[in-house]
Parts: structure tokens; C-alpha cells; sequence
């Protein structure tokens, strides 16, 4: 089957920009009528199927949303995520489409049929996708954004958690517990969230003073992104920071099984405050994830590229959270 024709491939012949060939076809300003006569002619001899790439009307059009399968599999979280997305798209005037990707569609870099269907004005990319699989799909020459990820050394616009800030709050706050040996629950090289919530607790930590230690840094998720059983080291230390809260549900579990008590034995915190913080016993200390204002910032974002309101550097957007402490450290259940 032969490959569609991109914008890109449009672009490349004439020796003009991606946006150029976007304006033309969507019959925005920017361009010459010669110009926009020469794209619309090359379009269709090329055999260009979009009729519209971005909609004339403002507040109308489909926003596409591209998710590795191991999230929506694996962590409720990037649902609950989903439903805000679908929610603040809806207010907006835009329809908001999924598209899970699967390992191998990731691994080979194909196209989505959101992209090759023309079914959408833009792209958010949701969670954690390989660098080569994104390029492919901005090749296309829609805008698009990353959504609570992003790519270190790399310009691209995405709207993020503040992860370092997170991992640092709840460090300092088992530091203030008294808590000196504390460990940290995640896979840091799975996802750019996960990292930075290591990187804000070592920051907490060397700011005390103390040296993180390599043995009390736990993998949670194989190579694939899958939860994996916990293997707790001995000696424990007297405190845990989890990457999320289904990871901080689990290692509690595995610490009863164990005859340990939380918080007196052993503290533990989760991270985003979702299903698993309160389903917990007792009630996990966490960082609430401001999902609502991570949807409306993407969205409301998007939608401005798509209308070409936007400049074209690239931003981040950094949304901040908020620590809530229950018993799980030692404080009062909210």
C-alpha cells in the first residue's frame, strides 16, 4: 500500500515551509494566490486527500489523542486524564478521538489511522512515546503537543506536572517527620515524570545532607512499562517515596505481608492523588495532580495552534500540584 501524502511531501517539492502548504489548503492568510494556486495543484496531482487540514470556522474540529497502550493497560491515572481532556475539549468546541498505540505500531513508526484517515486538526501526544514514533507523526504537519511528558535536550511544546517540585515536597515533608533513610519506588528511566520526581528527591535529600542510597532505589515496571512485583530490600529504610499511587498501594500491601507497619514502621507516600490514595489502608500521603488544568492548558494550547493564533517557538508549560498528607506518614486522614 503506498504511503499518504503528507503536507511534508508537499512542502519538500515546492521548497516552502510545512506552514505554508497548512494555510493554503486550509485557505487561511500567509500566502500568495499564486503560491496557494501552485499547493492546491500539487495537492491533488499528488493525490492529497485532506480537504481541510485546520477548520476555517474557529472553536470547531476534532483534536486527536495518541497514548501508549502500556498507560491506558496499566495506570487509571491516564484515564482520568483522558475524561478531562474529552470534557475541556467539549467546552472548547472541539471532538476529542483516542488512538492507543500498540508496541509494535510504536516500535515501526506507522502511522495512526487518526493521521492517515485525516480524521483530526491536531495532535496531543499523551504520556510517553518513543522519539523516532513522534517524529513520524509531526512529519505529517500537524500541530502537536506532548501531554505530561516531555523530551530532555529537545524543543517541543508540552504541558507538564511539576514533577521535580512533587518529588521534592514530599521528600522535605518526610524529612520533617523525622524520616532520614528514605527510598524511592520507581523505574526512573520508563518516563520523564518519573525521573524528575527522583531527581526532586534526591534534590530534597542532598539539600539535608544526605546521600541517596543506591540499594533503596526499587524498579516498579519492566522494560515494556509493566508493574512488576516489588523485591524490598534489607534493612528497610524508614521511609518511601512511590512514583504513583498504585505503586504506593502495592509496596504497603507487601509491607503488611511482612509483619511492617504503616506509618509506624516504615512511612510511604504515592504520587497524583487518584483512586489508589484513598482505596489504601491507611489513606496514602500524596501529590495531587492538577489534571483539570492540565486538560484545559493542552487543550485550549492546541486549539490556538491549530487556528494559527500562536507563535511558532516552542513552550512549556509547567502546571503546578498540591501535597496532601494523610495517615500513611503519619498524618491526619483528609
Amino acid at each position: 500500500m503506498a504511503k499518504p501524502v503528507r503536507m511534508a511531501d508537499i512542502a519538500e517539492k515546492l521548497d516552502i515551509s510545512v506552514v505554508s502548504v497548512s494555510k493554503a489548503l486550509s485557505g487561511k492568510p500567509g500566502v500568495s494566490e499564486e503560491m496557494r494556486a501552485k499547493i492546491v495543484a500539487l495537492a491533488k496531482q499528488l493525490g492529497y486527500e485532506g480537504t481541510k487540514v485546520h477548520s476555517e470556522l474557529a472553536g470547531t474540529g476534532n483534536i486527536g489523542v495518541l497514548v501508549s497502550d502500556r498507560f491506558f493497560a496499566e495506570n487509571a491515572f491516564y484515564t482520568n486524564l483522558y475524561r478531562s481532556l474529552v470534557l475541556k475539549s467539549g467546552s472548547t468546541g472541539f471532538t476529542c478521538v483516542v488512538e492507543i498505540i500498540t508496541p509494535e505500531a510504536e516500535r515501526s513508526c506507522a502511522l495512526p489511522s487518526l493521521i492517515t484517515g485525516r480524521k483530526v486538526d491536531g495532535i496531543i501526544f499523551m504520556g510517553n512515546l518513543a522519539p523516532a514514533y513522534l517524529r513520524t507523526v509531526e512529519e505529517a504537519g500537524l500541530p502537536g503537543l506532548l501531554l505530561d511528558f516531555q523530551l530532555p535536550g529537545r524543543a517541543r511544546d508540552c504541558v507538564i506536572s511539576d514533577n521535580l517540585d512533587g518529588g521534592y515536597a514530599l521528600t522535605e515533608h518526610l524529612l520533617s517527620q523525622g524520616r532520614r533513610q528514605i527510598g524511592f519506588v520507581g523505574s526512573i528511566r520508563a518516563t520523564t515524570s518519573i525521573m524528575d520526581r527522583y531527581l526532586g528527591y534526591q534534590k530534597a535529600l542532598r539539600l539535608a545532607g544526605l546521600i541517596p542510597r543506591e540499594e533503596w532505589l526499587l524498579e516498579d515496571r519492566d522494560q515494556n512499562g509493566l508493574f512488576i512485583p516489588l523485591q524490598l530490600p534489607d534493612p528497610l529504610p524508614e521511609a518511601f517515596l512511590c512514583s504513583c499511587d498504585e505503586v504506593a498501594y502495592n509496596l504497603v500491601e507487601a509491607l503488611r505481608r511482612m509483619g511492617k507497619r504503616v506509618p509506624e514502621d516504615v512511612a510511604v507516600c504515592g504520587y497524583d492523588d487518584f483512586r489508589f490514595a484513598t482505596l489504601c489502608q491507611p489513606p496514602l500521603t500524596t501529590y495531587r495532580v492538577n489534571v483539570e488544568q492540565m486538560a484545559a492548558a493542552v487543550v485550549s494550547w492546541l486549539a490556538r495552534r491549530i487556528r494559527q493564533e500562536e507563535p511558532l517557538t516552542p513552550m512549556m508549560w509547567t502546571v503546578p500540584g498540591q501535597l496532601v498528607v494523610r495517615e500513611s506518614t503519619g498524618g491526619a486522614a483528609e
